[in-house]
Order: structure tokens, then C-alpha cells, then sequence
């Protein structure tokens, strides 16, 4: 159950629980310098919660519905703790909104002088060393790279911290990976440029400060022990505070597995090739091994579009083994990085740069071997006691464009944050909006191993029954019948007609969303906006602007997304967010979850749909002066007794199934 909230601090709080009170009190210093801040009694119960914990060095899982203030709820006890303090968020965006805004309002508020870093992992620092190799030879990139190479080069003469996002060129956008280094090709203290180093810079502040502000790519990667994160930052915090936590165990499966992919192969191809211009030039089969490793890599890709398919998609590992074609190609792939090997090793001890290369083609072929073996094998990183369960782990590929991906994932990560949590007596918070299953936290416990973490849960301040409208139509036909996509698209129609546009339609596949945009683009009178067709924070920005748009997006459009007023007032959910059962993740968990005795869907599959749609709806209202109503097309809802189990994980907004009663709620009072 919800824990009860109280406004007052008890007599028995500590000094800091009262100044976190004091400070987010109606007559307190952030109600007196912040313009738009208001006290909310949930904010101030979860703030008091996590100054305790901080205090008392525990673990805290804790849900704070929208609206709530949650990071105002971390920040102040946080910034008043005196203890130095990680907060990892979801997103880089999330990051430098903290870093940018939140904590300067805050600690200006407080008069709290604290030494405040934030640090970002190293594709996201401009790299000299790799500008230079760039620009002195720009004829070896595409054309796309070179057309930024310039800007780039300008803004490094006068940035100061040598982060990309300073620049307007899209976090995509294919230049960065010439100008960025990663763990592979950083040259470390045999840099020609070290001491001019801006990630060493940013690792060097983060070590000075008293609260640093990462992401969760970034804690996992220090957590893998790879030399992607803040080296001394993480043994020395007294706390961790993990904002969006319901991100966090698919970052960390990422994050501890093993990945090649086209861009990796191709850019070691590169990189060798300008090593050899720079340091080396007189063995001319070393172009030409460069060239063949990118030809086999070009081959590899057009035979898995033949083998496969056509389609971006994912797949088993299975399906690897079983084309013919493929294993050829791959077998291609191993000669090229073979032949490659063998021609740098000679003369790799002539500069940095190429002993770093032929180390990077060492790994490289120690990772293909691990993925191309009968029994695949992790790659070696401690803190994880089944590190070397092969049953923990799955093989699959991903197909997008041009590109490809193989993946060796490991289904089970709550080891590496159990081991952590005992390596080091810190304090460990874990916050979202969705992180509950109804009132129970054991789904997201289990994954994080924290299943002895203390709960607590706060429900949204906003008035879900006077602002919110569940709208479920009747007569829908199940789910899976081949003309579900098109009864969706007639519902979602007679919607965004009575709500005059204003509306979000959030789909559960992109084969949907496509016949959606198809359909509706002959015949709506509002703005269409589809996800893909422009970046997704320029659709946003579009649809806040129009103010009567209707915006058709995936699941990158299901959370992060804030659009308060009347902008959005209608978020339509085609399907109830199961994860598809064709994807090889899913099955290897089902799977495994059938070795141990336990129910894949009950235990696994229905947690995670419930979580999703309870980002989904999040989209809705976002104020106090919101109002909207969602709609959930999916019959399962009703008809299905697990239906209940997502109906009582929503705010407690009313139900109808009548359309009327949807056109009186969106008729302008009089």
C-alpha cells in the first residue's frame, strides 16, 4: 500500500530529515526564490525517505506517481547530505537537464556550496588526437562525415569542456565517430595530445566533486570495468540515487555482454589504415588488408539480407547457424581479420597507434571466436558469480539497414549490483514513475538484487478522476485477427475527431504504425506527425507548437516525453506492450524461467507490459491543469483476468466504454 503522508518531520528526524522538510516547505527557501514551485506533502515524504536512507546507508525502491517532484525529492537531500552522491538518469538528455538547471536552481535556493561534475562516457568528448587523423586525411570518410569535419574543427578551437551535445549536429550523425574515441582505439597515456585530453579533464572534476551526474550506460560501463567510466568516482560515493531504475536492467544486460557489429569493424579498418598513413605507409598489403576487412563486412551484410531477409529486424542466433550463405561470409570475416593481424603485427611496435590497433584486431577475433563457438563463452569481467553459466547467456543478431549487430546477452544481471552492493557500504536509491506492479516491487527487486531493499510508494498529487478519462471501446476484435491494425486506426479516427487532434497514437510495432500514417494521411484534418520522419525532439517541439497535431510514434515515443496543456490531450494505445514472443531475448528468458520452475508470462512478460503501459499513460497529464483522456484499444483489458492487474497498476482515473460520454468530456463548458 501507498505509505501515508505526513507534512510534518517527526520529533525523532534528524537534522538533516527536518532541513530536507524545511526546504520544501510552503514558506521554505525554494517556495521563496523558485517562481513555479509549489509544496506537495508526497514530495515531501519521499525526500524525508531518502535523506533517512542516505543517513543510514540502506537501499530504497520507491515509485513517485507524475507530479510527485521526484528529483527535487533527491536532489535536496542529496545536495544537504554532505555525502558525495552519483545520480544516474536514463538519458543524456535527463543528464544535462539536472547538471543545466535542476541542481543550480536548487543549490542557489539552498545557499549549498557543493562541487557539483558532470561526466559522460567517451563518445561523447571530442577525442584531438582522432580530429586530427580526420582532418589530415578527410578523402577517406563519407561524404556526410566530411561535411561537419570543418564545423567540428572550428568549435574545438574554442570549447572548453569538449562536449559534442555543444554543437548542433545531431548525437547520430556519423561524423562523431571520427572525431570520438572509444575504449578500443584510445591511445591513453601514449597520446600524442594526453594532457589535452577532455574526457580526462571530465574524469578529473567528476573525482573533485561532491555530486556527480551520470547516465546508466555510464555506471554500467564503470560497473563491466571498462575503461568507459569515472575510474575513482564510483569506489569513493557514499550514495547512488538511480532515477528512470526501471531503464537499468536492460542498459546493464547490454552492458555485460558482447556486441560486434558493421560500424565496429569497419571503423578498426579505418583506423588502421590512417595509422599506417601516419606512422608507418611502406607496406602496401596493409591498405589492401584494410580494404578486404570492409569488403568482407560489406559481404557479410548483403548475405544476411538474402539469407534473412530484407527487413530490419531481430532474430535467434539459430537462424545464424542454419544459413549457409552466412556461415560463408563469416567465414570471409575471420580470413579478412586474420589477413589483417598478420600484416600489422610486424609492424605494430613502430608507434602507439598501431600497438593499439593490433590489440583491438586481438579482441576482435576473440570475440567473433566467442560467438561463432558451439558453446559461447562471456568475455572475462568480475563481479558476477555466473559469469561462466552459458544458460544465463543468449545469441542473437539485429539487422538495421546497413548495418548489423551480434549479441551474446546475459538474461540475469541482479549478480553484478548484488556484488557491488557488497564491495561497497553506499547507499543505494532506486526511483521511476513505473516501477510497480500494482503495489508490488518484487519484479524490479529480483532484477537488480535488491530484493532486501526497503519500498515505498507515492501516489501521483494530480486528480486522476476529475482530470483523466480511461476510454476502452467495445466490439473490438482480438488482437491477433488480421484486421485488428485497421479497427484500431476507426477508433483512433472517431478519437482525435472529438478531441480535435491534440492527440499521441503510441503503437506497439512499426508494421502498425506504417499502415496507420498510410491510412490517415489521406484523410485527417489535423497535422500528421510520424516517428522517423524527422528527429524525435523536432516532432516534439512540432507537436507543442501546433498545439492540434496528431503525433504516430513506437516505443521511444511510450516515455521521456513532457507535453503539458492542451497540446496533448488524448494518448491512444493500440495494444497492451507485450514484448513480442518472436524475440530471441524473451524466448531465452521464457526458457530459462521454465528450467527454474517459474511461469515466464505471470513472471516476466506481464510485469513488463504492465510497467510499459504505465509509461505510456504517464504521457497524459503532466499538470495540474491537465486534462485528457487515454485510450486503450486492446479487448484483453476486460476480457482477460490479468487485465485487472494492469487496470489497478493505472491512476484511478474514471472508465467508460461510451464514445458520448468521450465527446461530453471534451465539450467546452460554457
Amino acid at each position: 500500500m501507498p505509505e501515508p503522508v505526513d507534512q510534518t518531520p517527526s520529533d525523532s528526524a534528524d537534522p538533516i530529515q527536518q532541513a530536507v522538510h524545511l526546504a520544501l516547505a510552503a514558506d521554505g527557501p525554494l517556495a521563496e526564490r523558485l517562481q513555479h514551485f509549489h509544496p506537495r506533502p508526497q514530495q515531501q515524504a519521499m525526500a524525508e525517505r531518502v535523506a533517512e536512507i542516505l543517513e543510514s546507508g540502506g537501499a530504497l525502491i520507491c515509485e513517485a506517481g507524475t507530479g510527485t517532484g521526484k528529483t527535487f525529492a533527491y536532489l535536496v537531500p542529496a545536495l544537504l547530505s554532505g555525502r558525495k552522491t552519483v545520480i544516474s538518469t536514463g538519458t543524456r538528455n535527463l543528464q544535462d537537464q539536472l547538471f543545466q538547471r535542476d541542481i543550480p536552481l536548487i543549490r542557489a535556493a539552498l545557499g549549498a556550496p557543493i562541487a557539483i561534475a558532470l561526466l559522460k562516457g567517451r563518445a561523447n568528448y571530442l577525442c584531438r588526437y582522432r580530429l586530427e587523423l580526420a582532418i589530415e586525411a578527410p578523402t577517406h570518410h563519407r561524404p556526410e562525415v566530411r561535411a561537419h569535419l570543418q564545423q567540428v574543427r572550428d568549435w574545438s578551437s574554442h570549447t572548453q569542456q569538449g562536449d559534442i551535445a555543444e554543437l548542433p549536429i545531431p548525437e547520430n550523425d556519423p561524423v562523431w565517430p571520427a572525431v570520438t574515441s572509444t575504449a578500443d582505439n584510445c591511445l591513453g597515456q601514449g597520446c600524442p595530445v594526453f594532457n589535452d585530453c577532455h574526457l580526462l579533464e571530465a574524469r578529473r572534476r567528476a573525482q573533485a566533486a561532491e555530486l556527480v551526474v551520470v547516465n546508466h550506460h555510464l555506471l554500467c560501463a564503470d560497473l563491466a570495468l571498462r575503461d568507459e567510466g569515472f575510474g575513482e568516482v564510483l569506489p569513493a560515493a557514499d550514495a547512488f540515487i538511480i532515477d528512470e531504475a526501471h531503464q537499468l536492467p536492460e542498459v546493464a544486460a547490454s552492458f555485460f555482454g558482447v556486441t560486434i557489429s558493421a560500424r565496429q569493424l569497419i571503423e578498426l579498418a579505418r583506423d588502421v589504415a590512417a595509422c599506417d598513413r601516419r606512422d608507418a605507409g611502406d607496406v602496401p598489403d596493409l591498405p589492401l588488408a584494410c580494404d578486404a576487412l570492409q569488403q568482407a563486412v560489406a559481404e557479410l551484410r548483403l548475405s544476411l539480407s538474402q539469407d534473412l531477409g530484407y527487413e530490419d529486424r531481430r532474430g535467434p542466433w539459430q537462424q545464424i547457424a542454419e544459413a549457409q550463405g552466412v556461415q560463408v561470409a563469416l567465414d570471409g570475416l575471420g580470413e579478412a581479420l586474420e589477413a589483417l593481424a598478420a600484416t600489422l603485427e610486424p609492424i605494430a611496435d613502430r608507434s602507439r597507434g598501431l600497438e593499439q590497433a593490433a590489440a583491438r584486431l586481438t579482441a576482435m577475433r576473440a570475440r567473433l571466436d566467442s560467438l561463432l563457438a558451439d558453446e559461447p563463452t562471456p568475455e572475462p569481467q568480475q563481479g558476477a558469480e555466473d559469469r561462466n553459466d552459458t544458460t544465463n547467456r543468449v545469441r542473437w543478431f539485429d539487422l538495421q539497414g546497413r548495418s548489423f549487430r551480434f549479441h551474446q546477452t546475459p538474461l540475469d544481471v541482479s549478480e553484478v549490483f548484488r556484488a557491488q552492493r557488497r564491495q561497497h557500504q553506499a547507499a543505494w536509491i532506486f526511483t521511476s514513475a513505473t516501477l510497480a506492479v500494482g503495489r508490488s516491487f518484487a519484479h524490479f527487486a529480483g532484477r537488480v538484487g535488491c530484493e532486501d531493499a526497503e519500498t515505498a510508494q507515492w501516489d501521483s498529487p494530480f486528480d486522476y478522476p476529475q482530470q483523466a478519462l480511461l476510454y476502452c471501446p467495445s466490439e473490438m476484435p482480438d488482437p491477433s485477427a488480421p484486421g485488428y491494425t485497421t479497427r484500431v486506426i476507426e477508433v483512433a479516427s472517431e478519437v482525435v475527431r472529438l478531441s480535435r487532434g491534440r492527440a499521441f497514437l503510441l503503437f506497439t510495432s512499426h508494421r502498425a504504425l506504417r499502415q496507420a500514417a498510410a491510412q490517415l494521411e489521406s484523410h485527417l484534418e489535423y497535422p500528421l506527425l510520424v516517428q522517423g520522419s524527422a528527429p524525435r525532439g523536432e516532432l516534439i517541439e512540432r507537436f507543442r507548437q501546433l498545439g492540434n497535431a496528431v503525433l504516430l510514434g513506437t516505443s521511444s515515443f511510450w516515455e521521456g516525453v513532457d507535453v503539458r496543456g492542451e497540446a496533448l490531450s488524448c494518448v491512444i494505445i493500440d495494444k497492451l506492450p507485450f514484448s513480442s514472443p518472436a524475440d530471441p531475448i524473451l524466448q531465452a528468458r521464457a526458457d530459462a524461467l521454465k528450467r527454474q520452475g517459474g511461469n515466464p508470462f505471470r513472471d516476466f512478460q506481464l510485469p513488463q507490459a504492465v510497467i510499459a503501459l504505465k509509461q505510456g499513460a504517464g504521457r497524459l497529464i503532466r499538470d495540474h491543469q491537465d486534462r485528457g483522456v487515454l485510450v486503450v484499444c486492446d479487448p484483453r483489458l476486460h476480457s482477460r483476468g490479468y487485465g485487472r492487474i494492469f487496470l489497478n497498476s493505472l491512476p484511478p482515473m474514471r472508465r467508460t466504454d461510451d464514445l458520448t460520454e468521450l465527446e461530453a468530456f471534451f465539450t467546452p463548458s460554457p
